[in-house]
């Protein structure tokens, strides 16, 4: 018989969990092994590895000795760092008329706000050098009428101009939540003191914003200083990114440097999260909201809707122009060296729908997959951190989350690394096979999926799920009879999110796919816009993608608002 201090001891250990609940907690950490941690581990570890097979700085030594590496590093930096301040010029006065003024079309300008993030970046990249590159309509035009060029689109100022024209609605969104989550208090404190007009903005109102400010800069230089897709159209190799890619599918996988180079992406992208983190770290922006506050929306004078209006239309304008550009030149019979195309025709849809329907097949099959893939995982991981006292389950939300630092070309590379040798039965790479690619699309996504199910699954209240219990459902059954539908609506969003995001995406896809036979649409758009000839064809690809990320960001907006909606009807009917 066990002695009573043996007893505590086993107590500690003894694992409060069923076997159904240890069973998806172990499916789903293997899942993330194989196709997360292991790849992106094995990247990691070829960096640090000497050609004798030891631990070696040696070819980081060879990359800050290298004058192109250097240059491209200091490149990188540089273009998210102004990036993120070009994104800023444009969202933050946006966010501030939107937040804190009674501006007539206000609805309008915020959806045309969040309109570039429907078009991917590379995308956009090609429509804005026919809109403002050096022989695009506007310096045509300014060249006609006052004889000289602005340079926006040469070299890095285009890298930047159009990076942050697709990502600055990540500061705007967030920076409007912040403020008009302000409490109306503060702001008056700091009028009874004196501070007026841009003082009182400068001191009070933005300071207590700058969480969400924070959030969405962030954001925006990780997002464009992984960015591979946006630098390769615009002909712009002197960056990290495109030279990882380089070195990996020119050099070969035996390449150290294209390792070394992944490393650096991760490291700058976890320090560039952390150090939003630790500017915040030991600051309160708590405010207590009197009676559901928030900033006070007062009207505009005739002057400040004047102001208002000459920096919002020149906004838009920008906003829209991608998206005119790209639809303009998936018509055009020719648009070269002239202001707007010589004619229009419908030929290159055609030709794309008849030469090359299997990209628009592919992207429906693989995304809809990866989609579905999310859904299931982040529903059990939720549910294994909600709703058990399994060991270790916040592990696996850390693990699952942490696929936001890692670059989707990262993830390819460290995907080719392990798997380029594993065949399939027809003989071909599992690594560059359509099932990899779908894969690599539903680790990518995973967090989104994963905190919108996490959201959904707060929402259900456990009494729920222990009435079933008592009337003797299992707690499977329970999750799937009585959980997962009363998430439907929740989840329905994840999936057309992950659905969405996956469509465009282009970093790892041109690292995983080989042949066009599988390839999605991002590949498509990629190939056919490498050649004058194709353009007209890969903006037809480009309208289709436009289109089908439209449709499916509708949609989740139209099922979280039908959600909403429901909740509200019920806690009505509960009252």
């Amino acid at each position: 018989m066990p002695s009573a201090a043996a007893r505590p001891w086993r107590a500690r250990w003894r694992i409060e969990a069923s076997p159904v609940q240890v069973l998806a907690a172990l499916l789903v950490l293997a899942f993330l092994l194989a196709f997360l941690v292991v790849p992106v581990g094995r990247v990691f570890v070829v960096a640090f590895t000497g050609a004798e097979g030891g631990f070696t700085l040696v070819h980081f030594g060879d990359f800050f000795r290298t004058s192109l590496f250097i240059e491209s590093f200091w490149n990188s930096l540089y273009v998210a760092a102004m990036s993120v301040v070009v994104a800023s010029l444009i969202a933050v006065p946006l966010a501030v008329i939107l937040a804190r003024h009674r501006f007539p079309g206000a609805a309008l300008i915020t959806t045309l706000g969040v309109l570039p993030l429907v078009m991917p970046p590379f995308v956009g990249a090609v429509a804005m050098q026919l809109v403002f590159g050096r022989n695009g309509t506007v310096n045509l035009l300014l060249m006609d009428w006052f004889g000289f060029r602005i340079p926006l689109m040469e070299g890095l100022n285009g890298v930047i101009f159009v990076q942050a024209l697709h990502y600055f609605p990540f500061i705007l969104m967030n920076l409007t939540a912040s403020l008009s989550n302000i409490d109306v208090a503060m702001e008056e404190a700091g009028q009874n003191l004196g501070a007026k007009g841009f003082t009182l903005l400068r001191t009070i109102v933005l300071p207590l914003a700058l969480p969400g400010y924070l959030a969405g800069a962030s954001l925006v230089f990780v997002k464009v200083f992984d960015d591979l897709a946006t630098p390769l159209l615009l002909n712009v190799t002197n960056m990290l990114a495109p030279q990882a890619y380089l070195r990996v599918t020119s050099v070969g996988l035996g390449d150290p440097m294209g390792y070394v180079i992944s490393v650096i992406l991760v490291v700058v992208s976890v320090i560039a999260m952390a150090g939003a983190a630790l500017i915040l770290r030991g600051r309160d922006f708590a405010t207590q909201q009197r009676g559901g506050g928030g900033l006070a929306r007062r009207p505009l004078s005739p002057l400040g809707k004047a102001l208002a209006w000459s920096f919002v239309i020149p906004v838009l304008l920008l906003v829209l122009a991608p998206h005119v550009g790209i639809l303009l030149l998936s018509l055009a019979t020719v648009w070269s060296f002239s202001p707007l195309p010589d004619g229009f025709t419908l030929a290159h849809y055609a030709t794309v729908l008849r030469e090359t329907p299997q990209f628009l097949t592919n992207t429906l099959l693989y995304c809809g997959l990866a989609g579905a893939i999310d859904v299931v995982i982040g529903v059990v991981i939720a549910w294994l951190v909600l709703r058990t006292k399994l060991p270790g389950r916040k592990l696996l939300d850390l693990m699952a989350m942490s696929a936001l630092a890692v670059p989707g070309l990262v993830l390819g590379i460290g995907i080719l690394r392990t798997y380029f040798d594993v065949k399939m039965p027809d003989g071909a790479s599992l690594a560059t096979s359509w099932i990899m690619l779908t894969i690599v699309y539903a680790v990518r996504r995973l967090p989104y999926a994963l905190r919108a199910a996490t959201a959904a699954l707060q929402q259900v209240h456990r009494s729920l799920e222990e009435a079933a219990e008592n009337l003797g459902a299992g707690k499977t059954t329970t999750l799937t009879r009585i959980v997962v539908p009363l998430m439907a609506g929740g989840l329905a969003a994840a999936f057309v999110t992950s659905f969405a995001t996956a469509a465009v995406e282009l970093s790892a896809t041109l690292v995983l796919a080989t042949r066009d036979v599988d390839a999605p649409l991002s590949y498509g758009i990629y190939v056919f816009m490498q050649s004058a000839a194709g353009r007209g064809p890969g903006a037809a690809l480009g309208v289709i993608a436009v289109l089908t990320v439209a449709v499916c960001t509708y949609a989740a907006h139209r099922i979280a608002e039908r959600e909403r909606s429901r909740r509200m009807r019920e806690g009505r009917a509960t009252a």
